[in-house]
């Protein structure tokens, strides 16, 4: 017995049926953190929830960008929010950081660059 399309079905008499879409995947369907980006972030939220700074997050992964957003209470805005928007790379880059307003705080190239100010707020909060 064949398929429709010219193939043999297997023993039991059912079908198979090939998942949609084409592969491999010439586009990204959602943007993410790569393990290391993933690593340094949620050092640094360890560490501000050891000096009482962050208590909660949350990441947002959409089609545009990935999101990683602490908060000092979960029923509030979030006090940073780093952002990873691929298609800026070659621009002003790719990283971003918005402080709790949602006012741009820094924007960079490299990872560590843009976590450099909560790095000095952490900094300040153990010294304190």
């Amino acid at each position: 017995m064949t398929q429709p399309g010219g193939g043999h079905l297997g023993i039991g008499g059912g079908s198979v049926v090939p998942f949609p879409g084409n592969f491999p995947r010439t586009e990204a369907g959602q943007v993410g953190f790569a393990r290391e980006e993933l690593t340094r972030i949620l050092d640094l939220y360890g560490r501000m929830v050891a000096a009482g700074e962050w208590r909660d997050y949350a990441m947002d992964f959409t089609r545009d960008y990935a999101a990683f957003s602490a908060f000092r209470r979960a029923a509030e805005r979030p006090q940073a929010r780093i952002e990873k928007r691929p298609a800026l790379r070659s621009r002003q880059g790719m990283w971003t950081l918005f402080g709790e307003h949602g006012q741009m705080l820094k924007r960079g190239h490299e990872l560590a660059g843009v976590l450099a100010p909560v790095e000095r707020r952490l900094l300040r909060a153990i010294d304190d």
